[in-house]
């Protein structure tokens, strides 16, 4: 079935490509774009409880694309992606430690190919070719630190029904961007979007040292095991007023199937038409398929928001279960996500325990536009609380209550530039429930990003 889909897109593809294909299309290079974003990044963070660790890094780079016009549909792409920390390590910043998430994991910079494709647009119809940023709900960027996550897919795209996009994508290989780095493997990461490989494993399991925007089999980056990737289904309508509904289906081959629905609907408050009202619901099955690399799996997410936005303030409540509570399989009945796809309603900016087994989670948060005072910035802040099972594939067989509270400020002084400073302050992000005094692990976080778009 994969290869079937695979070369009919290829084929298509191919086919249209020599249609149009025409002296002129060297034109089209010559008036070809350059586009891209510089970033500056600093991140500080300082350990409590029976992990006392101080880490901190700086680094700059981004990433820059140039993109051919089209010429009758046809067009290319490729764009190149960088992160460097010019000398700067442990010894010359506050923290003891290199923070491994601006970077390679071992701290060095890095550069590569992030981008080559291929794009052929013709009507309603679009095919997109090669290595590509994808953000989808289970497969995405997750852009949390300097590079992002990016993908090797066959992207075909229709709108020929009103009001509906329907996707048919296949996804061949994974590039992590710099943000996996926080992880170390196992049952945290790959229920955070990140692979269950601990960084011990990547020569003997991956065949390289370090996995940082390495373009790796879907499967071989995940668990180690290759696999025939990804494919991908999906169909957005918007036929009904005031609502949106989304339904995803990936079946990663001999790993798992993963079933992803989302609908939102807004309407005008009763008491007050100013105020904006948008309820959401957000559902996830996963199943293990084929020769069942990830182990059986059988898990269940259900979320729920309820949004209100008025003049320049909004905000919203979220709560989330993943339902399964089988301590006898405890990452099998967990969401698995292992391809950077976080969208949950109710994450907070560094813990993701809602993806746990056996976890409830709410979450509240609120916006601020200061445009009014003369000021082109929002202030964000938000508090999150998960009730993390004794069934969590994490500290299997205890139970807490983990939270999360932090803020996100932006200021834009001039077009095309961004400056942001973000905060997180986790408390019992795991608790160890043992002989340690004490026996949390807690932590603030400061980051400081410049972001200049052009």
């Amino acid at each position: 079935m994969k290869r079937r889909v695979l070369s009919t897109i290829t084929a298509a593809a191919l086919s249209m490509t020599g249609l149009h294909a025409a002296d002129s299309l060297s034109e089209a290079i010559s008036n070809g774009k350059v586009n891209g974003q510089l970033r500056a990044f600093y991140i500080d963070r300082n350990y409590d409880g029976y992990v006392t660790l101080h880490r901190s890094a700086l680094a700059a780079g981004g990433w820059m694309k140039y993109e051919s016009d089209d010429f009758k549909g046809l067009s290319a792409a490729v764009g190149f992606y960088t992160s460097q920390n010019f000398g700067i390590g442990a010894d010359n910043l506050p923290g003891e430690t290199y923070d491994p998430t601006l970077t390679s994991r071992d701290g060095k910079g890095v550069t590569y190919i992030g981008e080559a494709y291929l794009n052929y647009k013709y009507e309603n119809t679009n095919i997109k070719a090669g290595r590509q940023r994808l953000n989808t709900p289970m497969a995405g960027s997750d852009d949390a630190r300097m590079l992002p996550n990016l993908f090797e897919a066959y992207l075909l795209s229709n709108t020929d029904l009103p009001d509906t996009t329907l996707v048919l994508a296949h996804v061949t290989k994974f590039a992590q961007g710099t943000f996996g780095n926080t992880y170390k493997g196992g049952a945290l990461a790959i229920t955070s979007g990140y692979t269950l490989l601990s960084p011990d494993d990547y020569q003997t399991q991956i065949g390289v040292d370090d996995v940082t925007g390495k373009f790796l089999n879907t499967g071989t980056y995940a668990i180690g095991k290759e696999n025939d990737g990804i494919t991908v289904a999906a169909v957005t309508y918007s036929g009904i007023e005031n609502m949106k509904l989304q339904a995803w289906n990936y079946y990663a081959w001999d790993m798992l199937n993963i079933l992803y629905l989302q609908g939102d609907y807004s309407w005008r408050c009763l008491l007050n038409e100013d105020v904006k009202m948008t309820a959401s619901m957000q559902y996830i099955n996963e199943k293990d398929v084929g020769d069942s690399f990830a182990g059986t799996v059988d898990s269940d997410y259900l979320g729920m928001r309820l949004k209100a936005a008025w003049s320049m303030l909004s905000g919203y409540v979220a709560y989330s279960t993943t339902m399964s509570d089988d301590k006898n399989n405890p990452l099998g009945s967990s969401i698995l996500t292992a391809w950077g796809g976080m969208p949950a309603f109710t994450q907070g900016m560094v813990t993701r325990h809602q993806f746990f087994a056996g976890t409830d989670t709410w979450k509240v948060a609120g916006n601020y536009k200061l445009n009014d005072l003369g000021i082109n910035a929002n202030v964000t802040l938000y508090y999150c609380s998960f009730d993390v099972g004794e069934a969590n594939p994490y500290n299997t067989g205890e139970s807490w209550t983990a939270t999360e509270a932090g803020w996100d400020i932006k200021y834009y002084p001039a077009k095309n530039l961004q400056l942001r400073f973000r905060a997180n302050f986790p408390r019992d992000f795991y608790a160890k429930h043992a002989t340690n005094v004490p026996d949390n692990v807690d932590w603030d976080e400061y980051r400081f990003i410049v972001n200049y778009n052009f």
